[in-house]
């Protein structure tokens, strides 16, 4: 049996170096989602789950590290896998899964956000609020490529997790 074996180099060097704008654009995506239509539990919880979906070890150990940090337990953040049939989650952040979900996940008979889904969403958030889910969504995906083709660091803070 192998043991298990961490990656401690990154396969390109830190993006900012090339692009020093990227903190200023990270640092924008986030105080947009820190505008207080949702908690910052909630759009931690989605982005969990985006990460888990696309497989990046990245996301999903630094989504499940700050979720720690404030203080969640650790039934709700195994359980962000499974969240359809887990009793941990509030009505509103079970929509907040549904929709990164429906947004990820292709659908062969339609649109990926039904009108099901989105006036369900509509019941749980107002206006602004589904527009920061929406922010939040797009938020993790701008940097799901960056995690999946540079494989930054798992575990280490921004900044810290590139080498070269």
């Amino acid at each position: 049996m192998s043991t298990p074996t961490t990656t401690e180099q990154s396969r390109l060097p830190d993006p900012a170096q090339f692009f020093p704008e990227l903190g200023q654009i990270a640092g924008a995506m986030l105080k947009a989602t820190l505008n207080g239509a949702i908690p910052q539990t909630t759009v931690n919880l989605l982005q969990l789950r985006a990460g888990q979906i696309v497989g990046s070890t990245y996301h999903t150990v630094r989504q499940t590290g700050l979720l720690r940090k404030a203080g969640e337990t650790e039934e709700r953040i195994t359980a962000v896998a499974s969240w359809q049939d887990a009793p941990y989650f509030t009505d509103a952040e079970r929509v907040a899964l549904e929709l990164v979900e429906a947004v990820l996940s292709p659908n062969p008979s339609g649109e990926r956000v039904p009108d099901e889904l989105h006036a369900k969403a509509s019941a749980h958030y107002d206006a602004k609020a589904l527009w920061t889910l929406t922010l939040a969504i797009s938020q993790i995906f701008f940097f799901i490529p960056v995690a999946l083709i540079g494989k930054p660091i798992p575990g280490k803070p921004p900044g810290k997790n590139y080498t070269g």
